[in-house]
């Protein structure tokens, strides 16, 4: 059975934005949204106010790096580059949260902040990326892009620049690419929760079922309370006739978070305490 699902704009916001499934599903029937990078987003949604201060880059401080002709340091010609820390994944994953709260207005603020220092400074990785995350809880996701390519021109193994353009794909149904950008993501932030969510929706709306199965698998090892990702796994085991295995997912999901209850009855019927379509009779026996 094919499953088609909308993409939240919650699990962005996943993602604020990051996400549903069944080809002949309403809208409403779809599953619920999840939680993510941008606002939409989804991150992610089954899976969170208001603050009037323009939020923080989501890049660490630079850590100091020796200058030439000092102590302990190398000769070389100029200052050497200083190294970006990027935050912890919990870290990360709260900022996201906290941005996901945030207003238009405030969104508004975020972006202004963030063209005045992209003006003051048309090279700053943090300056890039904080106004294409401004467009994108915007929703200007074609404006986001550029900034978020180019953010990755002078930083590029951030991990958050990855994720938030992945969930801007994700908005934009360029879900290869956000595949792409989630696995990036992963690969300088391994206990990205998010990251492997996104990803597991990317492959959801390419109908890569059993494959996104695995994605959703260590966002829930990492984090076992992860609704969305309970939620999310159950359609996809739905999908391919694994029901016992997607009731067990959505009723977790439910108590995690009971507006999953609508992809439990819609996925597994009655409240999953039977399949939505009943195992063919036994042909009687020949005498």
């Amino acid at each position: 059975m094919k499953l088609r699902f909308r993409t939240p704009l919650a699990a962005l916001a996943l993602l604020g934005f990051f996400t549903g499934c069944a080809s002949t599903a309403s809208e409403k029937e779809k599953p619920t949204t999840m939680s993510q990078p941008m606002a939409a987003p989804t991150a992610p949604t089954p899976a969170g106010s208001p603050e009037p201060t323009p939020p923080p880059t989501v890049t660490g401080a630079p850590v100091d790096a020796p200058l030439a002709g000092t102590a302990g340091s190398a000769p070389v010609a100029a200052a050497a580059a200083p190294v970006v820390v990027a935050p912890t994944a919990a870290v990360a994953s709260a900022e996201r949260a906290r941005e996901k709260r945030m207003t238009t207005a405030e969104y508004r603020t975020m972006l202004a902040t963030a063209e005045a220092a992209v003006k003051a400074n048309p090279k700053s990785s943090a300056a890039l990326l904080q106004r294409a995350k401004a467009k994108s809880y915007l929703k200007q996701y074609s404006e986001a892009m550029p900034d978020y390519t180019a953010a990755l021109r002078y930083e590029r193994t951030n991990p958050d620049i990855y994720y938030n353009r992945g969930v801007n794909e994700l908005m934009t149904k360029q879900y290869k690419a956000a595949t792409y950008d989630f696995a990036a993501a992963l690969k300088f932030r391994p206990d990205d929760k998010e990251s492997y969510f996104g990803r597991g929706v990317a492959k959801m709306q390419m109908y890569q079922y059993k494959s996104a199965v695995g994605d959703f698998t260590k966002a829930i090892e990492l984090d076992s309370d992860y609704a969305d990702a309970w939620e999310y796994r159950g359609i996809c085991y739905a999908s391919f006739g694994k029901l016992v295995d997607a009731r067990r997912d959505l009723e977790r999901a439910t108590q995690l978070n009971p507006d999953a209850a609508k992809s439990l009855r819609k996925y597994v019927g009655n409240e999953g305490k039977t399949p939505v379509k009943a195992p063919a009779a036994k042909a009687a026996p020949r005498r």
